[in-house]
C-alpha cells in the first residue's frame, strides 16, 4: 500500500535517503578534517534514525534534555551529552541514568558545579559552556575567575570529570559572516585550550551549530563537531546557505479543506501545532510559514512556480497559491509542506512516516515510559 493511502490529517513524512545522505556528508567532513562528529539529537529524537547514523561511525550523540537523554539511554550510545545549563533540580533523575549510562552534562556556574560535586552518586562528565558573543548562555570568555572556580569544585569531586570545553556559536544563524564568527570561535576555544591544556591533558573542545558546521571546513584545532539540523535541514538552513531546497528530507503532508479561487488561497489542515510558528520574511514583508511541493509516490518534488503558507493558526494553513497550482488542486488533496524549522516541526509531530509506510519513532511522540 502506498504511504499516501495512510494520510487523512497532517503527517511529517521522512525520507530516509535524503536523511542518509545529509548524515552521510557531516560525517564525510567531520572524517576530513579529522574531527569527531557528535550530533545534536534534538531534530531527530529517534531511535530509528539514530541507527542509520550509526552506519557511518558516530558513536555518541547530545541531548537537549534530560528527557531526551533518558529517552536515548539503552541505544548502545558511548556517552550521551545533555547540552543545556544543567538543571541542578534533575540531579535524581541524572543518577539514577547515569548508573547504566555514560553520560555528560553541561555547567555554567559554581553553584551547578557543587550541587552535582555533592549529590553525584556515579561519575558524570560535564563541559563549561562558554559565550564567545552569541550572548544566550555560557561562562563569557574571558570570565576565567568563573571556569576556575567551577574547575576546582569539580577537582573536589571522584564523580564529576572535566571533559572540556562547548560553545555554541547561534549567532550565525543571524548574520551572513558565518566565517567570521567560525573564526572568533575557533580563536576563543584554541586560547582555552592553550591555557588549560597543560593541567587537564584530555581536553577537548566542541563546536556545534548547523549554518557554521556546513559551510565551514577549516575548524582549527577544534576536536569535535556537534551540529544537529543537518540531519534534516529546513528553508531556515536554506535561505542561510546551510543546503539546497532538495536536501530538505522532511515535509509535513496536509489535506486541502478549501479553495478560494478569487484570492487564490488554499486553506489546509495544518498549522501551529503541526508546524510551529517560525516564519521567514522577504524583502516584501511577506510572511512564509512553509513552502509546497507536490507528493507522489516515490516522495515529493519542488515545482517550479513557488506556492507558500501565507498564515497559520492552531490548525488552519492558507496557502498563496501560483497559477500553476491553482489550475490543478481540488479539496481532498494532499499537498506537502517544507518546514521553516525542521526541529520544532518534528518536535510537534511526534513521529514519522516514511517513503515506505513505515512509522519512524519520536522522543515526543513515543509511550516509551
Amino acid at each position: 500500500m502506498s504511504y499516501l493511502n495512510q494520510i487523512t490529517s497532517p503527517t511529517l513524512l521522512i525520507n530516509e535517503q535524503l536523511t542518509r545522505a545529509n548524515i552521510k556528508r557531516m560525517a564525510d567532513k567531520a572524517a576530513r578534517n579529522g574531527k569527531k562528529l557528535v550530533p545534536h539529537w534534538k531534530t531527530a529524537q529517534s531511535h530509528e534514525i539514530g541507527n542509520w547514523a550509526k552506519a557511518y561511525g558516530i558513536k555518541e550523540v547530545t541531548a537537549s534534555s534530560i528527557k531526551l537523554a533518558e529517552y536515548l539511554c539503552g541505544q548502545g550510545w558511548e556517552n550521551i551529552h545533555i547540552a543545556f545549563p544543567f538543571n541542578i533540580l534533575e540531579i535524581p533523575r541524572l543518577n539514577y541514568l547515569a548508573a547504566n549510562q555514560s553520560l555528560s552534562v553541561q555547567v555554567v556556574n559554581p553553584v551547578t558545579a557543587q550541587k552535582l560535586a555533592d549529590e553525584l552518586a556515579h561519575e558524570v562528565g560535564f563541559f563549561i559552556e562558554v559565550d564567545a558573543g552569541y550572548g544566550r548562555t555560557g561562562v563569557h570568555i574571558a570570565d576565567f575567575g568563573t571556569m576556575e572556580s567551577i574547575l576546582r569544585i569539580a577537582a573536589s569531586s571522584d564523580k564529576l570529570n572535566f571533559k572540556g570545553f562547548y560553545l555554541h556559536p547561534g549567532h550565525t544563524y543571524y548574520t551572513p559572516d558565518k566565517a567570521g564568527i567560525y573564526e572568533q570561535s575557533r580563536q576563543a576555544l584554541h586560547m582555552l585550550k592553550m591555557k588549560y591544556q597543560s593541567e587537564f591533558p584530555g581536553l577537548v573542545t566542541r563546536v556545534g551549530d548547523t549554518p557554521g558546521c556546513a559551510v565551514t571546513e577549516d575548524f582549527g584545532d577544534v576536536d569535535e563537531l556537534g551540529p544537529g539540523n543537518f540531519v534534516f535541514f529546513d528553508l531556515m538552513q536554506a535561505e542561510l546557505g546551510s543546503c539546497s531546497k532538495e536536501d530538505i528530507s522532511v515535509c509535513l503532508a496536509v489535506p486541502v479543506v478549501d479553495i478560494n479561487q478569487e484570492r487564490k488561497e488554499i486553506l489546509v489542515h495544518g498549522g501551529g501545532v503541526h508546524l510551529a510558528k517560525d516564519v521567514l520574511v522577504d524583502a516584501n514583508g511577506n510572511k512564509n510559514f512553509g513552502e509546497v511541493v507536490f507528493l507522489d509516490e516515490k516522495g515529493w518534488t519542488i515545482p517550479a512556480d513557488r506556492s507558500y503558507l501565507k498564515s497559520i493558526s492552531q490548525e488552519h494553513g492558507l496557502i498563496k497559491a501560483s497559477d500553476s497550482l491553482m489550475a490543478t488542486v481540488k479539496v481532498g488533496d494532499l499537498l506537502g509542506i517544507l518546514p521553516v524549522h525542521s526541529c520544532m516541526t518534528a518536535d510537534c509531530m511526534g513521529e514519522y512516516l516514511s517513503l515506505e509506510g513505515k512509522k519512524i519513532d519520536h522522543c515526543e511522540g513515543a509511550s516509551w515510559k
